[in-house]
């Protein structure tokens, strides 16, 4: 089989993978379905499209087998729910459990039950051990081992299935009689014996019938579709610390108090900040003892339309442009045995794994232009940290493992590349196959028009829910930077509310160029311009917000309450009559005639005696109305 060169996983748990010599794969987002695309030959026209295959995962053929397996580990060790197909999952790895496996306990704080360390790595297994939690010994990283069902077809399916192969054996029985009798009871013989040898190996390895107990104390019947339930594989994930998921917040704070405490004991000094403060965090979850474990994924996606198979075209594209062609922001790069782990959560930020124990991470103002290297000596327990600027890098040392200069290039790369999509104003708003399914989707909001201003001179300036400013110059020249408006403004950071260091241009031409807002350079009026509009926004969004809300305020403005009250308003101008006198009034004037100075002020005044009346009670109506929607409410 043909190495890797490079593997990237995306945000919604897409792969990529192109390969050294020349062939890529592609695998989609649930990992259901693949394309493969074959090297080109060198005989071949520069203008002929190389051969592709498109294939089920679960009826994958043997000639793409093991180049599925090998993206299929790697998206299931860092994707949110695994994909794991039974047919092409190695027998030694598969488990028969006749429970189903939804969460797991943990064991309480106070005691160091399941809790050890060896070599500097933190393990903690759960109470039934269904998973296990090691925690690296620079302790920014940690690994998760958890049983998880094989993926199933959809329930309708597998109905649908079963009633078609119940259909023929019916008919069989009416057309043979007493030899499909005895055939029946022969079936029924073997799976009664071998369930029997079932329930014997389950006994085996679970004396005390745990596993035949739920979690209320109540005896489990075994299920009727055994041989689709019980079948389970170990899954294998990897994840930061810094971007640590809910189901294993408690277990790993558990690993870094005991490691906190291994350290105190030993007097170790050891910079446990960041241990620490997650511990803190992470004991005030609720129900903390016990994690919902990560399903699998379904065996055919509900939703195959929603899948992307958009391979770039090298002529078309630059070598620079062509490693990232997918839409999306990134998730985790593997490039020639290195680790590039991306989080998106507030700033682009970066860790790269060298593979070695050591780690790189972004950091700084300006995510991207420094970054600090966490490494221990051989031999030493103390941890050592070296900070390094991308436009200072030190040359290459003879003997290093791995190019210091290449590692971080390609790394503020990586995050130019995720600033530019991030920036767009279209990216992340496309809905992925696998969060369609109920239980799993979030609930995508569209973005909304906040503020909209119209500068003399200028341009137009817009300001989105989804921090994202929109700049649109008189010379046609737009700027695109993202600006969180709910931040409070410091007097001491001046760009309190500037969420990413870079912000992008689009000329009249229509060429993009990514610009750092530290060093915008010749297009500084154009950043300085924006960045102060948002800063007047900021202020003025802080200012008008009140300090103690009325429960109207508090209301949600809607445009179906605007309209009600709009039309209890033209009702009451109906019925009061007003509209009619003054249409009377209007008609009874003869053509030419002119009514005298004193009856023209008359009739105004009792039109704006009774415009005044009906204005009054219209606002006490709407004033009772409200009060009524607050006081229902709570």
């Amino acid at each position: 089989m043909t190495a890797e060169l490079r593997m990237v996983l995306y945000e919604d748990d897409s792969v990529q993978i192109q390969y050294i010599d020349g062939s890529r794969l592609q695998l989609s987002p649930c990992g259901s379905e693949f394309l493969f695309e074959e090297a080109p030959s060198a005989l071949a026209h520069p203008l002929e499209q190389p051969r592709r295959i498109h294939q089920r995962t679960h009826f994958v053929i043997s000639t793409y087998r093991e180049q599925l397996q090998r993206a299929l580990e790697f998206r299931n060790s860092y994707a949110t729910c695994p994909f794991l197909s039974e047919s092409i999952i190695h027998s030694e790895r598969k488990k028969c459990i006749f429970i189903d496996i939804t969460e797991v306990k943990w064991p309480n704080r106070n005691t160091d039950d399941n809790i050890s360390m060896q070599n500097g790595t933190v393990k903690v297994s759960s109470l039934d051990g269904h998973a296990y939690l090691f925690l690296s010994k620079s302790q920014h990283d940690f690994t998760v081992h958890f049983l998880c069902k094989v993926s199933q077809q959809p329930e309708s399916s597998v109905v649908l299935s079963e009633k078609n192969s119940q259909a023929p054996k019916d008919r069989l029985v009416e057309k043979k009689g007493n030899i499909c009798t005895h055939g029946n009871l022969s079936r029924q013989k073997l799976e009664n014996k071998e369930n029997g040898l079932c329930y014997q190996i389950m006994k085996s390895t679970d004396p005390v019938g745990r596993n035949r107990v739920d979690g209320t104390g109540q005896r489990k019947e075994l299920p009727s579709g055994m041989k689709r339930t019980c079948l389970y594989v170990w899954v294998k994930q990897c994840w930061s610390v810094a971007t640590c998921p809910e189901e294993w917040k408690y277990p790993l704070s558990l690993a870094l108090h005991f490691h906190d405490k291994i350290s105190r004991r030993c007097e170790m000094d050891t910079d446990i900040t960041h241990s620490t403060a997650l511990t803190s965090e992470v004991s005030e979850e609720k129900g903390k003892e016990v994690s919902v474990l990560p399903r699998a994924l379904l065996l055919s996606c509900p939703v195959p339309h929603l899948h992307r198979w958009n391979f770039c075209d090298s002529l078309l594209q630059g070598e620079s442009d062509e490693d990232y062609s997918y839409p999306e922001l990134l998730k985790v790069v593997w490039y020639k045995g290195i680790t590039y782990r991306l989080t998106h959560k507030n700033v682009n930020s970066i860790e790269i794994y060298p593979g070695d124990g050591s780690i790189f991470k972004s950091n700084g103002a300006y995510f991207g232009n420094f970054f600090t290297h966490y490494y221990s000596q051989e031999g030493s327990e103390e941890k050592e940290e070296k900070m390094y600027s991308v436009n200072n890098l030190p040359p290459d040392r003879p003997g290093s493992p791995y190019s210091l200069n290449s590692l971080i290039r390609e790394a503020n790369r990586i995050l130019q590349h995720c600033a530019k999509l991030r920036l767009s104003l279209s990216h992340n708003y496309r809905i992925c196959c696998w969060k369609m399914a109920p239980g799993i989707c979030d609930n995508i909001v569209l973005p909304m028009l906040l503020r909209e201003s119209l500068m003399p001179n200028v341009g137009r300036f817009l300001a989105y829910s989804d921090d994202k400013v929109h700049a649109m110059f008189l010379d046609g020249t737009t700027l695109t930077l993202n600006w969180n408006f709910g931040s409070l403004t410091e007097k001491s950071q001046v760009n309190q509310g500037l969420t990413l260091g870079w912000c992008k241009l689009t000329f009249p031409d229509g060429q993009d160029q990514l610009i750092q807002i530290q060093h915008p350079g010749p297009h500084e009026r154009y950043v300085a311009a924006v960045i102060s509009w948002c800063r007047r926004l900021a202020e003025t969004s802080q200012r008008e917000k009140p300090t103690h809300p009325s429960p109207v305020l508090e209301e949600n403005w809607s445009v179906a309450s605007e309209l009600e009250k709009i039309k209890e308003f033209n009702l009451l101008l109906e019925n009061s009559g007003i509209p009619n006198q003054i249409s009377k009034k209007k008609n009874e004037l003869p053509t030419g005639e002119h009514k005298p100075e004193s009856s023209e002020i008359m009739l105004e005044e009792d039109n704006n005696k009774k415009v005044s009346v009906a204005l009054k009670k219209t606002s006490e109506i709407l004033r009772d109305i409200d009060c009524l929607l607050s006081n229902s409410k709570k």
